[in-house]
């Protein structure tokens, strides 16, 4: 199965300004994130990978070393948004199956997009699919930043949180706590898939007052009815970049 991977990229990043050009062993993190993504799709070649970029020093950037970028307007409120004029300025099939790799994930796994990918394609009465791996630590489980994720028996997603989902009511002692077991709370994963016709159509949704009280935009697309299916991988991700001290991190990773 073929796919494009798009990647948005943006450079007013509060927490890290001209982000997706933090140079990681020589060279910029979003062209990391593209030879990451270019890795994936073992079974039919190599994927299509492009990223959206609101700032012509990205799309140079990417130019100078071999990846296709658009440059899309700079004032869209969302990601989404940008991949969504992304897919008009590449012509893009309604049915096109398109993976949005987040900017700031240079350690991406390859097999993860695949995953998201081929799901998406067996199933057609989801929308969108994403990622997600079991929590087993107490503080990721309460910790409002970890995103957390319930499924129904077909591995649909039910609801999108950063409270401690599904809450074990029994599982309190002594007033503290405990992880659950059965079943087992899944991190949500940053990765989505698109058909590109319903990634034109998200923009236009109405937001969502689940959305919005808990700042998740997948949220908005349960509301509206659309299904999320979502791949339980045993792997946690890589680390992101949000801060400088991520970006620390991850570039002692790149150090040859």
């Amino acid at each position: 199965m073929s796919f494009i991977v798009l990647i948005p990229a943006r450079m007013a990043s509060t927490r890290l300004p001209d982000k997706p050009l933090a140079d990681l062993g020589g060279v910029p993190m979003v062209v990391r994130v593209a030879q990451r993504a270019l890795q994936s799709g073992a079974a039919a070649g190599a994927p299509r990978v492009v990223v959206a970029g609101d700032s012509a020093r990205i799309v140079s950037a990417c130019a100078a070393h071999g990846i296709q970028a658009v440059l899309t307007r700079a004032d869209h409120p969302s990601g989404s948004d940008r991949l969504a004029e992304a897919c008009n300025l590449l012509g893009l099939q309604d049915q096109d199956i398109v993976v949005n790799v987040q900017g700031d994930e240079p350690l991406i796994e390859p097999a993860l997009i695949d995953a998201v990918a081929d799901l998406l394609q067996a199933r057609p009465e989801a929308a969108m699919s994403t990622a997600a791996h079991a929590i087993d630590t107490l503080a990721d489980y309460l910790n409002p930043n970890v995103v957390k994720v319930v499924l129904d028996r077909d591995g649909l997603a039910l609801y999108f949180s950063r409270a401690p989902i599904p809450w074990w009511r029994d599982g309190t002692v002594q007033g503290a706590p405990r992880l659950p077991q059965v079943p087992p709370p899944l991190r949500h994963i940053g990765i989505y898939g698109y058909r590109a016709g319903f990634l034109r159509e998200f923009p236009t949704l109405t937001p969502a007052p689940i959305e919005e009280a808990e700042a998740l935009e997948q949220l908005r697309a349960l509301w509206h009815g659309h299904r999320i299916a979502v791949h339980v991988t045993p792997h946690a991700p890589g680390p992101g970049v949000d801060t400088p001290q991520d970006l620390e991190r991850v570039r002692r990773m790149f150090v040859s």
